[in-house]
């Protein structure tokens, strides 16, 4: 049989298709074109938050952008292309030249950090809402892609050098890290409101779990789930419990200890938790022995790790300390999990968390910590066995 011929119709529309594949990618303006971003963003707002002269540019940068230019630079590179192969959708300057994508970079980043609206930080850049909507949007679909080598569960050497870490600062014995959680609170179109988004405190809220080191570096998190949900509800849906519950996480090496006791690999985490054999939590009690007020001590403050992590996530990218309005609930756990990747790599290539960011209170003001009263008999004896080490050890730092 002949091939049949193509209509004029298809050849049409070919040709269309031609044309949009064309156009498809379209190259940026070379930046010489358009005025530098950042002179023209520091002229206008070196003296808006009265803590910067005019000279103090690079402290500056660091203050909007919460990284060192340096950084600022390889995040560039690791979105440039994304956001240079989707066609530009209208996104240009008040001057009409198409944005750059340091400039994108930028407008995204500050809209995490400020949690500003959309036209204060427009007007910030000189370009409109629906810009800054789009920019930070394309930013962070381009970001959760490309960066997730900088969230990842640590490799056992690595693991090893984050337990002698905690051992070396806080004389716990084979501790991989601390954990806690947070709430993301929002508001909601009246039609998806529902009891199961609103949380104890009568806000709709998103729950955020975390694992962090030494560093205050994200080593795992769990997201998109209900703030209506328990602590404890919110580990039993994550990925991390269903690892170490079937012996696949947290199953390194276990240290031996004078007496036979033993101690395996574990996190530290608050009252709303379950004690479970790789989940260590506080003595519950108002009259603790010396040993078990001793534990208490060192473990509350290995714990406050997790909770100065999440007051410098929040503080650094304000978006998530301020009342979301109305996000799409499918779209929040990637801006989530965007701020989270921000913290590691900023941990990762050498520049400082910005204390000055960091929330002055609790990560969570007006939430309180509901106590789980699971008791793992495993963990019990971990516990007993960790107390009973660390007290030893002050003996000894004593009577020497």
């Amino acid at each position: 049989m002949a091939p049949t011929k193509k209509s004029k119709k298809r050849k049409k529309d070919s040709k269309k298709l031609n044309k949009r594949k064309n156009l498809g990618v379209v190259p940026m303006e070379p930046r010489a074109s358009e005025p530098d971003w950042w002179e023209v963003f520091w002229h206008r707002n070196c003296f808006v938050s009265g803590s910067f002269g005019s000279n103090d540019e690079a402290e500056g940068f660091k203050y909007f952008f919460r990284t060192s230019k340096k950084t600022f630079d390889y995040i560039c590179s690791l979105v440039r292309e994304d956001l240079i192969s989707r066609p530009p959708s209208g996104l240009i300057n008040i001057e009409g030249r198409l944005l750059s994508v340091e400039k994108q970079v930028a407008i995204a980043m500050r809209r995490l950090a400020s949690g500003e609206s959309q036209v204060s930080v427009g007007a910030a850049f000189g370009v409109g809402q629906s810009t800054v909507s789009q920019v930070t949007w394309r930013f962070v679909e381009a970001l959760e892609q490309r960066a997730k080598h900088h969230l990842w569960w640590p490799s056992s050497s690595r693991l090893e050098e984050i337990k002698s870490q905690f051992e070396a600062c806080f004389g716990l014995p084979n501790c991989c890290g601390a954990i806690d959680a947070t709430h993301i609170i929002m508001t909601l179109p009246a039609v998806q409101t529902s009891d199961d988004w609103c949380d104890t405190n009568n806000n709709y809220s998103m729950f955020l779990q975390g694992i962090v080191d030494h560093q205050m570096r994200f080593l795992d998190i769990v997201t998109g789930w209900p703030g209506a949900m328990t602590t404890s509800r919110l580990l039993k849906c994550s990925k991390i419990f269903k690892l170490c519950d079937a012996g696949e996480r947290l199953n390194g090496n276990i240290r031996k200890f004078s007496g036979g006791s033993e101690i395996r690999e574990y996190l530290v985490g608050g009252v709303g938790y379950p004690l479970l054999p790789w989940l260590i939590t506080p003595y519950e009690s108002d009259n603790l022995s010396p040993l078990k007020f001793n534990f208490n001590a060192v473990h509350g403050v290995a714990k406050s790790l997790a909770v100065r992590a999440f007051s410098q996530l929040k503080g650094s990218w304000r978006i998530l300390n301020k009342v979301m309005w109305r996000p799409d609930k499918r779209k929040l756990p990637s801006i989530i999990l965007v701020c989270c990747l921000l913290q590691n790599i900023i941990i990762d290539n050498g520049d400082e968390l910005r204390p000055d960011v960091a929330l002055s209170g609790h990560h969570d003001v007006g939430y309180q910590e509901h106590c789980c009263k699971q008791l793992d008999p495993l963990g019990n004896t971990l516990r007993e066995n960790l107390a009973k080490h660390l007290y030893q050890n002050k003996e000894r730092i004593c009577s020497s």
